[in-house]
């Protein structure tokens, strides 16, 4: 059974950087999109980043208009691992953040994001 760990999550003022990383226990986790999404507090998911596989070419990524240009989402196929670079985190960001396999419909348990003064 597929299982998706994230870390990484804590407390940060507004401007911080955080990185969080997905562990996947993924059976060939190179050919799976993944993607980045959050729930902020009485609000529903959102969904933040994806990025592709790249055994089917190149590797893409893409972005909610919300976190393009701050957010940064990767892989490493090797280490089975998907990581979102959090930078210029805003008060807004604060949320619980989950990754998902995009393709299995595998999520997280999460990881918490709180950005205060």
């Amino acid at each position: 059974q597929e299982q998706l760990v994230e870390s990484g999550g804590g407390l940060v003022p507004p401007g911080g950087s955080l990185r969080l990383s997905c562990s996947a226990s993924t059976k060939f986790f190179s050919l799976y999109l993944f993607g980045w999404y959050r729930r902020p507090p009485n609000r529903p998911h959102e969904w933040l980043a994806s990025v592709s596989s790249a055994d089917v070419g190149a590797v893409e990524t893409h972005y909610a208009d919300a976190v393009e240009g701050r957010f940064t989402i990767s892989r490493d196929d090797d280490k089975k691992t998907v990581s979102l670079q959090m930078d210029s985190l805003k008060l807004e960001d604060t949320a619980t953040y989950y990754c998902k396999n995009m393709e299995s419909g595998t999520w997280g348990q999460g990881t918490q994001v709180t950005v205060s003064e």
